[in-house]
């Protein structure tokens, strides 16, 4: 039987406790690349209590700046506690913090060897040539509440689970408004994006942990891509950065927000529902030589029977194949693990 351990990742946080140099399956091949360049000008802030508003002109004006130089935004003014984002923040900090093998208890392999989506460790490898990210996640579906999978979700802290499933409350408000502010700035009917999402619609919240790596100049944190997802709600870290935004050939560096503004990322889906008139932007998350750092996305996806195109034919002949949303999943992870971007394959 043909050796297959290399599928299975080590742990990063357990490595980066006991190396002095990253493992060659981490290394880049291209190191010239990884520095980021400082970002010509701040990415947009919308306020979103505004933007939701009878007088909200001048923010969708931004709006459309932003999805059109960016493909994301931060937006304040959502709704969300400022407590509630620290106890967020604070869950995660505590997860990571345990032992390997109590988080191990949430392994994302089945019989220690089958990779699934949700769970606690790192994305699956397809290839042995596959560069390998520098960074653990644990990952968590979300809604529909009735296919939450207990066994996943931590106790520790006691606290996790209610900070969770109160947070995934708030930050559904916060994308049925950024839905209902791009419709009408598509001049589309006001429902015309909601209803793309039905009962059995996938959203996951994935807590991103990014060791201190020895060589931030060879490794990434996480390899470039573009969100799978119609929309991806980021609570970034406060104090450390890491975000990489690609436009026009330059890698640019993001930088930390204290504000507790969220950081909205426009997706795959978005993008061919909305026939390309925006992009989801390409990015990516570096490393740091002496702090780690922590995010928690939440991720907005479509029923997984749905079918993806362009919802409106005053958006113009189609741009894209029509995919499943099962579909382009598997494709995804094809072209991810390559470094590749899905949607150049579905173009038409």
């Amino acid at each position: 039987m043909a050796d297959e351990s290399w599928r299975l990742p080590n742990i990063v946080q357990e490595l980066a406790a006991g190396v002095q140099e990253p493992p060659s399956r981490y290394l880049l091949r291209d190191h010239d690349q990884i520095a980021g360049a400082e970002i010509p000008e701040p990415i947009p802030t919308i306020d979103l209590g505004r933007l939701s508003g009878s007088n909200g002109a001048d923010e969708a004006t931004k709006l459309r700046s932003a999805l059109q130089n960016w493909g994301l935004f931060l937006v304040s003014n959502h709704g969300v506690e400022t407590s509630l984002i620290d106890a967020v923040t604070e869950a995660a900090r505590e997860f990571f913090r345990q032992p390997v093998e109590e988080k191990k208890k949430h392994s994302n392999l089945i019989d220690g060897k089958h990779f699934q989506i949700e769970g606690y460790g790192n994305d699956p490898v397809q290839t042995k040539d596959q560069v390998l990210d520098w960074s653990d996640r644990l990952h968590l579906k979300v809604e529909p509440e009735s296919e939450r999978n207990l066994a996943f979700w931590p106790t520790h802290p006691k606290s996790f689970r209610n900070i969770l499933h109160e947070y995934t409350l708030k930050i559904r408000t916060v994308k049925i408004n950024i839905l209902l502010a791009l419709a009408k700035l598509l001049e589309l009917d006001e429902d015309c994006l909601i209803n793309q999402f039905s009962d059995k619609a996938l959203t996951t919240a994935r807590f991103n942990y990014y060791s201190p790596c020895p060589r931030p100049d060879l490794v990434l944190g996480l390899k470039p891509h573009s969100d799978l997802c119609a929309l991806t709600v980021l609570l970034m870290d406060k104090d450390v950065g890491g975000l990489q935004i690609l436009r026009d050939g330059t890698w640019y560096s993001v930088p930390t927000v204290r504000d507790y503004s969220l950081l909205i990322n426009f997706g795959l889906t978005l993008e061919i529902m909305t026939n390309g008139i925006f992009r989801a932007p390409v990015h990516r998350a570096v490393t740091n030589a002496e702090k780690e750092r922590i995010s928690v996305a939440m991720f907005y996806a479509v029923d997984a029977e749905k079918v993806i195109k362009p919802v409106a034919d005053v958006l113009g002949l189609a741009r894209y194949r029509t995919i499943k949303g099962k579909d382009l999943l598997v494709e995804h992870y094809e072209h991810f693990s390559r470094g590749a971007k899905v949607v150049d394959s579905l173009k038409i």
